[in-house]
């Protein structure tokens, strides 16, 4: 039985990952399964497209470059971190309407992380108040992985298992000389630590960090140096895995320490984090002999599409499938959810989580899962994570290179629909 007629849209929202573009292929794929869906765009630039009337006619797409967005990394219709005004400005809510009306547009998929659920849930609320008939589904992407209500979120699982690998590359690299030093790890994380806590996949392979520290976790630089110090007299060779995002017990960023940071704000307030590493190191030397140096990871640890799981590929895919699916059955206000069955082997199930219980909700690393000494995680979050980045999913190469999906992107005909 075939749903509301009308067309769907699509967007991207929030920082990019290696997965979010195999969601993306996952809604567009299932669209076009179904005849109720009469037109289908992807979004240039997340609300922006909607804000700007600029979407592109995702049917003009040749069928082979939509297939290789399942292993093209970063977000290729385009995203934006842009926050809807306040509910008594309608001025963005009055445009959205309009374009939605023009286009007949039906179905509203937005993908991204806890402020692009929390866009999701305001445009649901909207069209419900003026009795616009859309159904409006979030797809979840984060690589932070602290979205509320799901078990985990698309992204993580590849970023997991990057950063769980580049930290046993690094750690067999410090190996190389007879004189060691001390190495710091600075990892992506503003308010909750799952990304560093990755890092322990390493040591659970003895090849990691001797040290990690979260946000969920109150951390003094005084005792930060004492741990690091104690561990290189005795072993000549230390390596700190630390969240960007940790903070003293005043609740300040301890990146805030060299720099003013409070100005550089994204249009959601969230502080534009980064340059934690410097801090450290130079509290290092200031209290000790040791030689010191570290590494940020940066961007490279969303897009690395060459070290993606598997498992991670293909439940973004399987997320855009179910959200379209979903819709045309009726559903709307919802966000996808993965929830974990129990038993030996690992396997999940989708749910629908409420939009309004997901929004700008986040989710943080349980302080079970959390060592007593505050500097590393114990099995449990191994558990966890360890089923999360199994499976490897290469892009196809030519030249010895990937190849990946580069869109036509066809600008949707703006007089509307036909007929």
């Amino acid at each position: 039985m075939e749903g509301l007629k009308g067309a769907c849209i699509f967007g991207q929202s929030g920082g990019p990952t290696s997965v979010i573009n195999a969601s993306a292929a996952g809604v567009f794929k299932e669209a076009m399964r179904h005849r109720c869906i009469t037109e289908i765009y992807g979004l240039a630039y997340g609300i922006q497209g909607v804000l700007k009337e600029e979407f592109y006619d995702m049917r003009k797409e040749i069928p082979y470059v939509l297939e290789l967005l399942k292993t093209t990394p970063s977000s290729a219709l385009g995203s934006i971190r842009y926050k809807l005004k306040d509910a008594k400005d309608d001025t963005d809510y009055k445009r959205i309407l309009e374009v939605l009306k023009k286009y007949n547009i039906r179905y509203f998929f937005y993908n991204g992380g806890n402020d692009s659920m929390d866009t999701c849930n305001k445009i649901s609320d909207y069209l419900k108040q003026v009795n616009y008939d859309c159904r409006v589904i979030g797809i979840p992407k984060t690589i932070d992985n602290d979205i509320w209500g799901t078990d985990h979120c698309p992204g993580f699982g590849s970023a997991a298992k990057y950063i769980a690998t580049s930290a046993m590359e690094i750690y067999h690299d410090t190996k190389a000389y007879d004189k060691g030093k001390i190495t710091v790890l600075e990892i992506m994380g503003r308010n909750a630590g799952w990304l560093t806590a990755s890092t322990a996949l390493a040591s659970h392979k003895g090849s990691g960090p001797d040290l990690i520290y979260l946000p969920e976790v109150e951390f003094n630089i005084s005792n930060f140096v004492k741990e690091t110090d104690l561990l290189y007299s005795k072993n000549k060779n230390v390596m700190v895995a630390v969240s960007e995002g940790i903070k003293d017990k005043s609740g300040r960023y301890i990146a805030e320490y060299s720099s003013d940071l409070s100005g550089n704000k994204d249009s959601f307030g969230h502080m534009q984090l980064g340059g934690l590493a410097p801090v450290l190191v130079k509290a290092l030397k200031d209290k000790t002999d040791a030689p010191v140096r570290y590494i940020e990871f940066s961007l490279l640890q969303r897009c690395a599409a060459h070290c993606a799981s598997k498992t991670d590929v293909d439940e973004a895919y399987f997320a855009g499938q179910v959200a379209v699916r979903s819709a045309v059955e009726g559903k709307s206000g919802y966000m996808i959810g993965f929830e974990r069955e129990d038993g030996p082997e690992y396997k999940c199930s989708i749910k629908l989580v409420d939009l309004r219980d997901a929004a700008n909700v986040e989710k943080k690393v349980p302080g079970e899962w959390i060592n007593k000494e505050g500097n590393g995680v114990n099995r449990k979050f191994i558990e966890y994570a360890l089923p999360l980045i199994q499976g490897e999913s290469y892009p196809p190469t030519e030249g010895g290179l990937p190849r990946f999906a580069k869109l036509n992107k066809v600008p949707a005909d703006q007089t509307g629909p036909k007929g």
